[in-house]
């Protein structure tokens, strides 16, 4: 991984290892295969989230350096004309080496580290690319007002303003064998997640900065193995920033985002525990945008059916408070995120006593 990483990079050893660092930050300890327990460690020095913290638009669209992690996180369930079925993800990851200094840093010595993965997914392939990038060198970076966000040349870019700056996108990246250039536009508003954009993650109260735009209409072209194939469907964008989303104990989650035919919508995780039972999370999302939150134990998710690799691809979902069960399932079981710390990312069918396409994201799996 070393060798690769300096291929990429082409940088001084010392930026090197700083990155390397980075990384393990981010990844946790040998007995967690996916790295994502590291999410559950101590946060000294960096900010916490807050119920006391009103989320404030445009400028919690930009990046949080006081917290130790964030995401801009994009999803898409698409359709070419002849009703092949896609799915697009793009992401871009910030953390923090250290907590920042009172005074801003730059270049090489800023202790902001970025991370980007891209993926296309059909029912018989599944494609990903990863970008790692230092901060304070301008190479990634995201600004609030006009929003963009960008890694090197993959790029997520908005031209509204203010506090609608998210209501139109353009958004690009590319990998080896495939790419892809959308335009996203809402045609509903912004979703906080959980109580008013504080999203508890476990009993004993760790917690994010949390919040959604589900509501995109997406159009454009994907380009797989030199054909150009022109697409349409919907998007969900999440934003979420911590320091210490998980508890120690928590080793991976299960995540839903789900787009209802009826134009109903429902986020969901459920947080999985060594030590005891998983901790769930759910919001319903009226047609209009208003949210409905749901505390641990209302949302009930049972894995069906396991794909080769022993990955949970077929999934009951009941939320029985709002008259829900249906099951999901995997358009293509083998969509694993092969990145410097793997996980399971693609589209699903709905099916049961709602129908429609939705995202299904697994942590904490595999060898």
């Amino acid at each position: 991984m070393r060798d690769s990483l300096a291929r990429q990079f082409g940088r001084p050893p010392l930026a090197l290892c700083a990155l390397l660092v980075g990384l393990s930050f981010m990844v946790s300890a040998p007995a967690s295969p996916q790295g994502f327990a590291g999410l559950g460690t101590e946060a000294e020095g960096f900010a916490l989230p807050s119920r006391e913290i009103p989320l404030t638009f445009p400028a919690d669209h930009g990046a949080h350096p006081d917290f130790r992690i964030e995401w801009w996180y994009l999803t898409a369930n698409l359709a070419g004309a002849d009703g092949e079925e896609y799915g697009v993800q793009w992401t871009l990851f910030r953390s923090a080496l250290a907590p920042e200094p009172d005074a801003p840093v730059e270049g090489w010595a800023s202790p902001q580290i970025w991370m980007a993965h891209a993926a296309l997914t059909s029912r018989d392939t599944h494609r990903s690319a990863e970008k790692l990038a230092r901060g304070g060198i301008g190479q990634a970076g995201v600004t609030a007002d006009p929003f963009a966000a960008w890694i090197d040349d993959w790029h997520m870019s908005g031209t509204g303003t203010g506090a609608d700056a998210l209501d139109s996108l353009n958004l690009t990246a590319h990998g080896a064998d495939f790419s892809y250039a959308l335009t996203l536009d809402a045609d509903g508003p912004l979703v906080l997640q959980g109580e008013g954009g504080y999203s508890v993650k476990s009993p004993g109260g760790q917690a994010s900065h949390y919040y959604s735009q589900p509501f995109y209409r997406v159009a454009g072209t994907l380009t797989l193995d030199d054909t150009d194939i022109p697409v349409t469907g919907h998007g969900w964008l999440d934003r979420e920033w911590s320091s210490q989303p998980l508890a120690e104990t928590q080793d991976g989650w299960d995540w839903i985002s789900l787009h209802f035919d009826s134009g109903e919508k429902l986020m969901g995780f459920r947080l999985r525990d060594r030590t005891g039972p998983p901790f769930t999370s759910a919001t319903w999302i009226a047609t209009d945008g208003t949210p409905a939150p749901y505390g641990n134990g209302a949302l009930i998710l049972t894995p069906l059916a396991e794909s080769a690799e022993e990955i949970p691809v077929r999934w009951q979902v009941d939320l029985p408070a709002h008259g829900l069960s249906v099951e999901i399932g995997a358009l293509n079981p083998d969509a694993w995120m092969d990145t410097s710390f793997p996980y399971w990312e693609g589209p699903v069918s709905i099916t049961g006593s709602h129908t429609g396409r939705g995202y299904l994201e697994m942590t904490g799996y595999g060898e």
